[in-house]
């Protein structure tokens, strides 16, 4: 294996670590309504466990406030049911061919649970990154003994997934920051 395919590697598991998390914070609540609550929320359609995103149009044309409209007027009653029994917390009002989800302001202990719990969930994104340079940098110290690697590529190696690793860290920190700063805006 080359260190070149070495550092691709890591790079691009690194960057899956920064994605995996902003995928995570999608689905946490902040202050306002958000569609990514529900978006994937599994409806059964037609004995099939579909996400609602497929089913219906999802907006938000208010901050506490979330309007589904299914494509098939029929699936409302499904939606709704998958709804109730979601562990969301929140009760759907039909309105016609519409479902409406209020969408209740946080608590300010709430709050504090949600940051402490997207802290976590960072720092599961760090412990990631950081076993990726772990192991990259392994790899170019096996591969420099088995002499495929001179020293010089094993250090330059090093020097660019700790480079690499620096830079993921700060996404990670960053989206933090972004999302604390979401779920305490009231």
């Amino acid at each position: 294996m080359s260190h070149v395919h070495t550092k691709a590697e890591a790079r691009e598991k690194m960057a899956k670590a920064v994605e995996h998390l902003k995928n995570e914070y999608k689905g946490v609540r902040t202050g306002r309504a958000s569609t990514a609550l529900i978006d994937h929320l599994k409806v059964e359609y037609y004995g099939t466990p579909t996400p609602l995103n497929q089913l219906a149009t999802l907006s938000t044309p208010e901050a506490q406030m979330i309007m589904i409209k299914p494509f098939d007027g029929n699936a409302v009653k499904d939606i709704e049911k998958a709804i109730q029994t979601s562990s969301l917390g929140m009760t759907p009002h039909i309105d016609g061919k519409f479902i409406r989800l209020n969408v209740p302001p946080l608590s300010g202990e709430r709050r504090q649970q949600l940051v402490q719990s997207v802290k976590q969930m960072a720092e599961q994104s760090r412990v990631s990154v950081r076993g990726i340079r772990r192991d990259a940098i392994k790899m170019f110290e096996s591969e420099e003994k088995a002499k495929n690697i001179t020293e010089d590529q094993r250090d330059e190696g090093k020097e660019e997934v700790e480079k690499m690793t620096k830079e993921h860290v700060d996404q990670i920190d960053e989206l933090l920051k972004q999302k604390s700063a979401e779920i305490m805006e009231v």
